[in-house]
């Protein structure tokens, strides 16, 4: 019997971090879970991005998108645009997040902001936050041996420049991926 894996959004937040944008890429990829955003998402990343990093042009940004949307083709969620209204969140800018996880029938969101989706009201939906940190330790408890495959294709994918295994999980340390770091410790000869 095969399973399908859980639909799981994620939030512009995490995709802004190459890395953990690269990590959650590789982790959907391989089954783990089925990653979900939305045009809008996309945009916002981007958009941020840009702000911050005077290095990084629309074009290379772009070919970023095209390159997830081709990999994950049914990860672009449409047809939420009229839950918005309905949706009551601190953040009026969140709104589109909780629409697209009740659209595409996910569980999770994946968000750094974890205080922008309250637990008592995404709990309505069936939805829970999860801190990335939190998500990707969790797939690495329960899928061992898939993760820590995945993990180690993208540490070396990694060429420009190549890591060791210390830096790759210092990267991770940086972006706010503590437990997930301790869980790979114990994993570095594989990775």
């Amino acid at each position: 019997m095969t399973h399908s894996p859980y639909p799981v959004l994620l939030d512009a937040c995490v995709l802004y971090p190459a890395r953990l944008r690269d990590l959650l890429m590789h982790l959907g990829l391989c089954g783990l879970y089925q990653p979900k955003w939305t045009v809008d998402i996309h945009e916002e990343w981007k958009r941020n991005l840009l702000i911050n990093r005077s290095d990084l042009t629309v074009e290379q940004l772009n070919r970023v998108q095209m390159l997830m949307d081709r990999a994950l083709p049914d990860a672009n969620v449409i047809g939420y645009d009229l839950l918005i209204p309905s949706i009551n969140l601190i953040d009026k800018n969140d709104r589109h997040v909780l629409a697209a996880a009740i659209q595409a029938n996910a569980e999770i969101i994946v968000t750094y902001n974890l205080k922008d989706f309250p637990a008592d009201y995404l709990s309505t939906f069936g939805i829970e936050a999860f801190h990335p940190d939190d998500f990707v330790s969790d797939i690495i408890d329960l899928n061992h041996a898939i993760s820590l495959q995945s993990i180690n294709n993208l540490r070396n994918s990694l060429k420009k420049p190549p890591l060791t295994i210390e830096e790759f999980l210092a990267s991770l340390s940086q972006i706010g991926m503590a437990k997930t770091v301790k869980a790979l410790e114990s994993y570095k000869f594989m990775l």
